[in-house]
């Protein structure tokens, strides 16, 4: 059963090592080539919040948190480098150090805080932080931050392969690695004594405080690993698309929420499959949305398509009637289907 699980990202994983070296044409999926820039760059965004999703999967998943405040970790990861590397000048290696700081200090404060209540209190408490920090962006202290239209990354300190256009393909590179890390650190993590214990937590944390265990110091191992592997998501949004103040919205927590039911909550792949699904999604509905072929359609056709957030809730309520497990489960939906298929036709 193990070898079979680990068939697909041994087939799946060099394949996407390859992706800029092939020529492919891939029409409707993406805008061009997939050795083109605008692919690459679109297929960045995809892993990254593949790897994003799967760190949120860590809090709603595996430990039963619903968090509402998961972007704020996110945008840490953005405007943290980019406030150091554009307004003080710092060096990659100290602004990624600073991050690094950041990301374990922020929410292992802020959620020593919030996991003092649980359930509904949980999630409007990160609400409330994330909001705070909405609202810290968008004041602009001290010019840091730029408010609505956000600062301009200086991009001196960045190696050269990490900037221009033609090194497109290294960005890529780079959140292929992202996501494969985070899903590393989140299997070992998942396979851990903790990790069996936050399972527990999540299916009955009364009796995991029975048998005599502490869910508080587990939740908050949960809390800071997950923001600490979104932090670094944010960094490589910073790399790929610059600042931009819809980061720190709730909104965007939503986001990673809908990504996590949409490939399947508690499965590792299916964290992984649904940000890479909703991401490629919607911003190719946005693209489609805007050509002259839909709008020279019936209305009938026209309006719903012209609509990539109707179209993306639409897939969102089917998939929870029809698919509860999430994209993941459709494996198991497939071969349970052939197997009384089969059945069907030995019976007759």
């Amino acid at each position: 059963m193990q070898a079979r699980r680990l068939v697909v990202p041994v087939v799946l994983l060099p394949l996407l090592v390859v992706v800029p070296w092939l020529s492919v044409d891939l029409p409707f999926v993406l805008p061009g080539a997939l050795d083109s820039p605008g692919s690459l760059q679109l297929l960045a965004l995809c892993l990254v919040f593949a790897g994003v999703a799967l760190s949120y999967d860590l809090l709603f998943g595996f430990t039963g948190l619903l968090s509402f405040g998961h972007a704020l970790y996110f945008a840490l990861g953005v405007y943290v480098p980019a406030i150091a590397l554009t307004e003080w000048e710092w060096s990659l290696p100290a602004a990624l150090a600073l991050l690094a700081g950041v990301a374990i200090v922020v929410p292992l404060v802020l959620g020593s805080v919030s996991l003092r209540v649980t359930g509904i209190a949980f999630a409007m408490v990160t609400l409330a932080f994330a909001q705070a920090g909405n609202v810290i962006v968008q004041t602009n202290p001290g010019g840091l931050t730029g408010g609505d239209e956000g600062i301009g990354l200086n991009v001196d300190p960045l190696p050269d392969f990490l900037v221009g256009v033609v090194n497109t393909k290294n960005l890529y590179w780079l959140a292929l690695g992202y996501a494969v890390a985070v899903f590393l650190i989140a299997r070992a993590a998942i396979g851990s004594s903790a990790g069996h214990v936050w399972r527990a937590i999540r299916e009955n944390e009364r009796r995991v405080e029975v048998i005599g265990l502490r869910p508080y110091p587990y939740k908050l191992l949960a809390f800071v690993l997950a923001s600490f592997l979104a932090a670094w998501g944010g960094f490589l949004w910073l790399l790929l698309i610059g600042v931009t103040p819809e980061v720190t919205t709730a909104t965007f927590t939503l986001t990673l929420l809908v990504m996590v039911v949409l490939g399947g909550a508690g499965a590792r792949f299916g964290a992984l499959a649904g940000g890479f699904v909703y991401t490629l999604l919607d911003y190719r509905l946005r693209n489609l949305a805007g050509e002259e072929r839909i709008q020279e359609l019936p209305d009938v056709l026209r309006v719903p398509l012209s609509e990539p957030l109707f179209l993306l809730g639409a897939l969102f309520v089917a998939i929870v009637f029809f698919a509860p497990g999430g994209i993941s489960s459709f494996p198991a939906r497939l071969r349970s289907l052939v197997h009384r298929r089969a059945a069907k036709e030995s019976a007759s």
